[in-house]
């Protein structure tokens, strides 16, 4: 039987089909739970007590809390990324080839290639209209929830080799075929037009766009007894959801000095460094605009935020059952081992024997199932988002994520026991 936690994480996987809508997924939950809204370019006015979260250019999002003594605030925070690698819409989509009307995208960070193709892709994300003010155009964000386009494989009649290793070129072999196109004058703009249809607006009017073709596969329970989760974007909005469980969860109950802050990035897949990213100075300013709102100068920020300690949740590699060669020879977690607390002398991932200790005894003190992660010494690991805020930041900071196998395929796969462990992390280290 699906648990609540489960149900949850499927819930919040069908929803988040682009980061615009993992945004829009966690306001509506955090709403739910009392959370108020508040405006990056506004006056804030804080009360003991709330909670309240800030949009951050549509594809980024932080919330927090507010303790009811704040003499000496403890500052504790959380943190994970809203994107995933998929395929990203170019300018002038609209790519004819004889009857075929295909559209040309570009790789967005690393996908398993291979497993996009033979895919139902749906479309989603935001575009832009020409409004009354050109500094103000009109956003309007969409999900086309159905197989808009699909990338066919070649047959392996004409491609004898492809079992043997196949070097995919992203500019041919992965552009999507949208549309069998009929002899009239509006080919030449299949795709806006289909656009400005879709929003009930002029095709002349559309601006520009960042749209993302999605895997439309449903999330599914896996295994003989229901053991294993199946689906898209497990990377990493298991860690999206973990940090809004924490936070909603915390919220009833809250130390008396406490500042809770979750920090969901968008552009963590190619590199974080936007406006938007982890590598930006966005946190810091909205951290500085919380506290300066409360009342305190820029020294006692300061000395606050260095004194914080940050939760930075991103998947990790469980090891594989037909290729146990490829993990290190001891630091191993299989799924529904519980949560990984990632480790890497590189400070890919950030790692401080203090900071980890504290996790451990959090997990320890609180029957949460925990093993330590490194990888193979002879193969290069991912980073994400902790070593780059830690540095910005200043402050201590722990990498730990659930672990899952086929990372970057248009399909993953984790342990249903594992998001639980997840998130009562998130929500004892609030709490604490």
């Amino acid at each position: 039987m699906i648990n609540d936690t489960t149900e949850r994480l499927m819930h919040t996987l069908r929803a988040c089909v682009s980061p615009y809508h993992a945004v829009q997924e966690a306001e509506r939950q955090l709403a739910e739970a009392g959370f108020e809204e508040l405006s990056l370019t506004k006056r804030w006015t804080l009360e003991e007590g709330n909670g309240y979260y800030v949009p951050v250019f549509d594809s980024s999002l932080v919330a927090f809390t507010i303790g009811m003594d704040l003499e000496h605030p403890s500052l504790r925070m959380e943190a994970a990324h809203t994107d995933w690698p998929c395929l990203k819409l170019k300018p002038n989509p609209e790519v004819k080839f004889q009857k075929y009307g295909k559209l040309n995208v570009e790789v967005y960070g690393g996908p398993i290639l291979s497993t996009w193709l033979d895919r139902p892709l749906g479309l989603a994300g935001k575009v832009c209209v020409r409004g009354e003010n050109a500094f103000a155009p009109d956003v309007r964000f969409i999900d086309v929830d159905r197989a808009v386009a699909t990338v066919p494989n070649l047959a392996i009649h004409m491609n004898r080799e492809i079992n043997n290793g196949y070097a995919f070129n992203a500019q041919v072999d992965m552009l999507p075929l949208a549309e069998m196109l009929r002899d009239t004058l509006e080919n030449d703009n299949f795709l806006i037009n289909f656009l400005a249809d879709e929003l009930n607006v002029d095709a002349g009017d559309i601006l520009d766009y960042e749209l993302y073709l999605y895997n439309l596969d449903q999330p599914m329970c896996a295994g003989l007894k229901e053991e294993l989760l199946s689906s898209p974007r497990i990377d990493n909005i298991t860690s999206v959801q973990a940090c809004l469980t924490g936070i909603i969860e915390s919220y009833e109950n809250l130390r008396d000095n406490s500042v809770n802050v979750i920090t969901l990035y968008d552009n963590e897949e190619v590199g974080s460094r936007t406006k938007q990213g982890a590598q930006s100075s966005i946190t810091d300013r909205i951290l500085e605009k919380l506290f300066t709102a409360l009342g305190y100068g820029r020294s006692e920020y300061l000395d606050i935020m260095m004194d914080g300690f940050l939760v930075s949740m991103d998947v990790a590699h469980a090891i594989h059952p037909n290729h146990p060669e490829k993990c290190d020879i001891k630091n191993q977690i299989c799924l529904n081992d519980g949560l990984a607390i990632k480790m890497a002398a590189s400070q890919s991932y950030a790692t401080d024997a203090s900071c980890v200790s504290v996790i451990e005894a959090l997990c320890r003190d609180n029957d949460i199932r925990y093993r330590k992660f490194s990888n193979n010494s002879s193969i290069r690991g991912g980073s994400t988002l902790g070593a780059l805020s830690s540095a910005l930041l200043s402050m201590r900071t722990v990498d730990i994520g659930v672990p899952i196998l086929a990372m970057h395929s248009a399909r993953e796969l984790m342990g249903v026991d594992d998001q639980e462990a997840l998130e009562l992390l998130a929500e004892k280290f609030f709490t604490a």
